[in-house]
């Protein structure tokens, strides 16, 4: 996968809204153990991990097939969006869809620029699918709570490929990386497209949640990091979650922080 969005770019899962929503800012713990559930795979002893067993282990294994050992179909994936966007695509798209956000064409324009690159998007829609479905099924609230722990920085999972210990988006600076806009300009391509809409609009509310998060929790890449604080947690939870698609699409065009936070 190209640096730039590095091990973060493109996950796709169902996430119940109102019942998530219900859930986390009632004060959901910030990373607690999630023992294996029946019919659930196997999830491997892995000693010095901290924070929530199955959010890590979800992670990890959406790294590995989407990045760090990616199937051959997923890499020409990417380079098939990246043929058409422009070398790198993570910079490219981005900011091809901040150029058509403004006119009021929009969203027919990004509609029509993104459909020649539906194949490869279905592709990796179907793959990071597939790796949702198998840690979570249709236990929404889980998903939810994992990008929260994403965003915290409290998946410590020695088994990374040094210094990214930490499930979480890799950083410049102290600040997220402008991933994060990659990451939704990609959601909201396949939304457009009519690529599972439903759940990647769901996805993209989780999404600018785990981005708020990760602002205020700063959290190191390399070593154990500490929860935020449940009430600042269940704040942001409460004020992210219900967010509609145009709300969000208007909260993306902020550079590169969620606006008023810093």
């Amino acid at each position: 996968m190209p640096t730039e969005v590095n091990r973060r770019l493109l996950l796709r899962g169902s996430l119940g809204g109102a019942a998530a929503l219900g859930l986390v800012a009632a004060g959901a713990p910030s990373a607690t153990a999630a023992p294996p559930g029946r019919g659930d795979p196997a999830l491997p002893d892995v000693p010095g991990m901290r924070g929530d067993r199955r959010a890590n282990e979800f992670w990890h294994v959406y790294d590995e097939k989407t990045y760090y050992n990616a199937w051959q179909e997923v890499t020409d994936a990417y380079a098939a969006i990246s043929a058409y966007a422009g070398p790198p695509f993570e910079r490219t798209l981005r900011e091809k869809w901040w150029e058509l956000v403004e006119p009021p064409e929009y969203p027919a324009n990004f509609t029509a620029y993104a459909e020649p690159i539906r194949e490869p998007l279905e592709l990796l829609s179907r793959v990071q699918l597939d790796v949702a479905d198998t840690y979570y099924g249709q236990r929404h609230h889980e998903l939810v709570r994992a990008y929260g722990w994403f965003g915290e920085g409290v998946l410590f999972d020695p088994r990374g490929h040094a210094p990214y210990l930490v499930h979480t988006m890799n950083t410049v600076g102290e600040e997220p990386s402008r991933a994060y806009h990659t990451w939704y300009v990609v959601l909201r391509a396949m939304m457009l497209l009519g690529i599972e809409p439903r759940r990647w609009e769901l996805s993209a509310r989780a999404l600018g949640w785990a981005w708020a998060l990760q602002t205020v929790a700063k959290p190191a890449q390399d070593k154990v990091n500490p929860p935020l604080p449940p009430a600042t947690v269940a704040r942001l939870a409460a004020s992210w979650l219900p967010r509609s698609i145009e709300r969000l699409d208007r909260d993306f065009q902020s550079f590169w922080l969620p606006e008023g936070m810093s």
